[in-house]
């Protein structure tokens, strides 16, 4: 999948992965990955700057964990950020109906 198909709907994916609980930006890589069937590959340079953005705006909250010698800042949704991926939902069954209503041919109407 071309990697601009995700632009736009990056938000979404990031809160979706992490709506069942904490995890730390390579694990959302592989959360989104594993969810798409491998066909979505998300950067580390894409996520990070996203992640951050998510932070400020209230959605996200992190907190640094340390696995053996490993830190790691690990991310988890706030009540906003629940709120937020509701609509972002909403929003792409709206897109996704209307693309699908333009791109999927219409059954042929019956002659009068």
């Amino acid at each position: 999948m071309r990697h601009d198909a995700v632009r736009g709907h990056l938000d979404g994916l990031l809160l979706a992965a992490l709506e069942t609980g904490p995890l730390h930006g390579y694990a959302i890589i592989t959360a989104v990955q594993r969810r798409s069937g491998g066909v979505l590959e998300l950067r580390t340079g894409t996520i990070y700057p996203a992640l951050d953005r998510l932070e400020r705006l209230g959605l996200l909250r992190s907190s640094w964990q340390t696995s053996g010698e490993r830190r790691r800042r690990c991310y988890e949704l706030t009540e906003a950020g629940r709120r937020s991926l509701a609509g972002e939902r909403t929003a792409w069954q709206e897109f996704t109906a209307a693309i699908g209503a333009v791109l999927d041919p219409a059954p042929p109407e019956a002659a009068i």
